[in-house]
Order: structure tokens, then sequence, then C-alpha cells
């Protein structure tokens, strides 16, 4: 079959100008109906077009031609494939939702069934043979696991602190899991971490036990801003009146971060009851892994330096 080219014109020479008792008798198939003029379009066609109606000045003039349908091909998504789309609208959606707990029903709805599509195309489908892609730090995107709900939403109602970033982080070569929650304030950053190990039980489920949390030393930012106003259980306060105050103290609140900061992290362990867990990876490629765990919960991570995270 020969192809058709980005650009067709249709002539129109065949229509006559109607007469004043003469009416246009629609046909009925499907068509593009503009001017008076009917195109008939092909259901075998799967570009997409747009079209347009290139007319004169003068449309039905006595020595003018009535004038051309023209039916145009839109700009291709050029060198993405139908999994790179469905990515992308996934990520997309996340956009607001605060990794989830702010998402609406409707929302909800709509990821789940990207995620179906793309859990239907996953290049991997052996993820636990496939170790190495599984390898490095993942950032947390979105989860339906109300257990990190209290966490996330804590992390937004505490004066000048911020939930930054949910990762896991993979070492197949020691079967290890590492998973960590950052917070930022404005004197330093701290993260909660729990380290496990993993082992293989199905070519797509890993059981995880638990051995010991860790709540890291706080690391000193660089520099301290402090905002404008903050959001505390609701109400905004402002704090523009007492920002000499805050920064009078700064150098106080400063050198006691330092003597925080050079203590050990503290260590503690897990109670048995809560050790053992089991994850199963249902999408896997180089920047986007998606897995389902207890209960049904549904986590979203991207692979760190991944495109994906850039808005």
């Amino acid at each position: 079959m020969a192809s058709i080219p980005s650009t067709t014109q249709f002539s129109c020479k065949s229509l006559q100008k109607p007469s004043q008792n003469s009416k246009l008798i629609p046909r009925r198939f499907d068509r593009v109906n503009f001017s008076g003029l009917l195109v008939k379009k092909s259901t075998k066609l799967k570009q997409n077009f747009n079209v347009r109606a290139a007319v004169s000045e003068d449309e039905w003039g006595p020595d003018k031609e009535p004038g051309v349908a023209v039916l145009e091909e839109e700009e291709p998504t050029k060198g993405l494939t139908e999994i790179d789309i469905l990515k992308k609208q996934l990520v997309g959606s996340f956009y607001g939702t605060n990794r989830g707990l702010s998402a609406s029903s409707e929302t909800r709805a709509e990821i789940v069934e990207l995620i179906t599509q793309l859990e239907a195309k996953n290049p991997t489908p052996a993820p636990t043979e496939a170790l190495p892609l599984l390898n490095g730090k993942w950032i947390l995107a979105y989860t339906s696991f109300v257990g990190l709900f209290p966490l996330l939403s804590r992390g937004g109602a505490l004066p000048l602190v911020k939930l930054e970033e949910i990762s896991q982080t993979i070492d197949s070569e020691n079967f290890t899991v590492q998973n960590s929650v950052l917070f930022s304030g404005p004197l330093a950053t701290t993260a909660i971490t729990t380290n496990a190990k993993f082992e293989v039980r199905s070519p797509k489920r890993v059981q995880i036990k638990f051995e010991e949390g860790i709540i890291g030393t706080p690391q000193l930012t660089d520099s301290i801003v402090f905002p404008e106003n903050v959001e505390f259980l609701g109400q905004k306060i402002d704090l523009t009146p007492i920002k000499g105050l805050l920064t009078s103290v700064q150098d106080t609140a400063s050198s006691v971060a330092k003597s925080i900061s050079s203590q050990p992290p503290f260590k503690f362990a897990i109670s048995s009851s809560k050790a053992d867990s089991w994850l199963l990876t249902t999408y896997l490629d180089d920047d986007l892994r998606i897995s389902r765990g207890d209960g049904g919960s549904i986590f979203v991570l991207i692979k760190e330096g991944s495109a994906l995270l850039t808005p």
C-alpha cells in the first residue's frame, strides 16, 4: 500500500456553485463539513490529522475554484515508544498528590489504569533474574500504602520541617535493602533509615527481613534561610515580626547543631512481629519500578538521576 503524504490536498473542482433553488444533500457516511464541502474520513488511517479550509477571497467567484480541503498530519511524538508515553503520563498524574496522600479518587483510578497498562507491557517479566536492574537508589514518587500516610501528613505539619525524600537503595550483590526518609529543617537535615536483607522467592517476588533502624546524625546546612511564614495545623503563621529574634539566636542554634552532629547515629532493633515483609515487582526498566506489597499496596519508584524526576 502506498504511503500517505503528510499533507494531502483534495481538490473540490467537481463541486459547482449551488443554485438558489438547489440544496446540498448530506451523504450518509462519516464526514467533515465546512464551507459547504464534504470530505470523507478514511477509517484505516492511524495517523492524527487536522482538516483546514484553504479558500480564495471570493469563495464562489465566477473564475475562482470553490476552495480545497487540506488534510494535514499532526506532528508525531518523535523518538517515544508507547511505554515512554505511558510512563510520562503516569509521572504527570502524580503532580499535586504528595506521593499519593492528597490524591483524589478520580486521580487514583487514573493512576491505577496507567499502572495496569504498564504492567501489561513489562519489559522485565522476571525482575529477580535481572538483579543488576534493581541495583541503586530509587525515589518514591507514589504509594497507596496507608502506613506511610501519617508520615507524609506529619512531614508537612511540623513547623520549619520538610519531608524531602523517601527512597529505597538496593544492593543486589549483598542482597540488602535500605529504606530511608530524609527530613530537612532550617539548621540541618537528618534521615531515618531501616536496613534489611532480602531473599528471592520467585521470578517477581522477594522476601524482606528488616534488621535494624537508624536515626542519622543531623547534617548542618550550608546556610540558614527562614521563610516568611509557616503553616501549622492548618493555620498560617507570619514569621516577619520575629525574624530579627530568629536571626539573633542563629549562632547559638548552630553551635548546638554542631554539638549534636558530632554524635554517632542512634541504632535500634526492629521487633520480630514487624520484621518480615514481601514485595512483588510488577514492572521494571532502567528508570521506573512498580512494586506491590502486603495488602495490595502499590509503590512507584523512579531511579535516581532519571529524567522522569525532572518536572
